[in-house]
């Protein structure tokens, strides 16, 4: 799969799932516990593992803008 195909499928989930992350904290006294734990905590783990996926995957760029000699 090519790199701009993969972003374009990567970056709408990770807005959803930043998404979800706020309204989850914002309605934190409204949730019950396994909602919570369900929706923020959980999603929060793939949160982190795609986020690091479009780190890997725009390495090349974070290399030329901020590690250039």
């Amino acid at each position: 799969m090519k790199k701009n195909t993969l972003h374009k499928i990567l970056n709408p989930i990770l807005l959803v799932l930043f998404i979800n992350q706020t309204i989850t904290v914002l309605l934190l006294d409204e949730l019950p516990r396994w909602a919570f734990e369900t929706f923020h905590k959980g999603a929060g783990g793939v949160l982190l593992a795609l986020i690091a996926l479009h780190f890997i995957l725009n390495f090349n760029w974070v290399k030329a803008n901020y590690f250039s000699k």
